[in-house]
């Protein structure tokens, strides 16, 4: 899997890391969502689609590897 964030459409709420803290997290500046493993592992899997069902922008692209 590959985890993407289309940054346009980030409103920022903050859920992606409340779901996957060790895969995401938000620019200072302006509270963007960032991707900090773009490949998480399996044992992560859960954990990424629970932050993009969360997501109120559907900004988190899961891509099939």
């Amino acid at each position: 899997m590959r985890v993407e964030v289309d940054e346009s459409r980030c409103v920022t709420a903050g859920q992606c890391v409340m779901a996957a803290p060790d895969v995401f997290d938000q620019r200072e500046e302006d509270g963007v969502a960032v991707v900090l493993v773009a490949a998480p592992g399996t044992e992560r899997h859960e954990a990424v689609r629970q932050a993009a069902a969360s997501c109120p922008g559907v900004a988190i692209r899961l891509v099939r590897t």
